[in-house]
């Protein structure tokens, strides 16, 4: 059986009608100068016996410094990623205060064979990116993920293809998602 996270994966739409996700950057020395596809949404492994929901609230609370909000729950489903691992993936619409972010820390051997531990975030910052960005900011394998989110929320008629997405400069609409 493959090993299984659960993630959970906030999301919002502007006063613009933009939707953004909240993501994080992994933390520890190797993803320290990467950026570009160095993001995650904050998840976490969980035993066959739980509740793939349970973890992933569990989950976030640790690595994003507080409990999720309360909101109507979208299930997107198992996504299979390039590990073999499967990650059970739920979204829910609601805010979450950047300045309020802390993770919970590991230890490992740094610099690897200097029999020195060190103590790293588990994630070192948080962001509110538009879909768009943030499709380009994940790793690959959490891709199908975001583009999961966009599909429901459009079956769903709360998110429309109309909808521009910011550019990268904040400087007006960019391409559409």
């Amino acid at each position: 059986m493959p090993k299984q996270s659960a993630a959970l994966l906030l999301y919002r739409l502007t006063e613009e009608n933009f939707l953004e996700v909240l993501i994080a950057h992994m933390g520890g020395p190797f993803w320290a100068k990467k950026d570009a596809r160095a993001w995650s949404i904050p998840k976490g492994e969980y035993e066959d016996h739980e509740d793939p929901f349970a973890p992933a609230k569990r989950e976030f609370e640790e690595e994003m410094g507080s409990a999720p909000p309360e909101g109507d729950l979208i299930n997107l489903g198992a996504h299979k990623q390039p590990s073999g691992k499967l990650i059970t993936t739920y979204a829910i619409r609601g805010s979450f205060n950047i300045s309020t972010f802390h993770s919970n820390t590991f230890s490992m051997e740094w610099p690897k064979g200097s029999d020195r531990i060190g103590e790293f975030p588990e994630v070192d910052r948080a962001e509110w990116m538009p879909l768009e960005r943030a499709v380009e900011m994940v790793v690959k394998g959490q891709v199908a993920i975001l583009e999961s989110l966009a599909d429901k929320l459009r079956a769903g008629g709360l998110y429309s293809p109309n909808m521009a997405v910011p550019s990268r400069d904040g400087d007006g609409p960019g391409t559409l998602f």
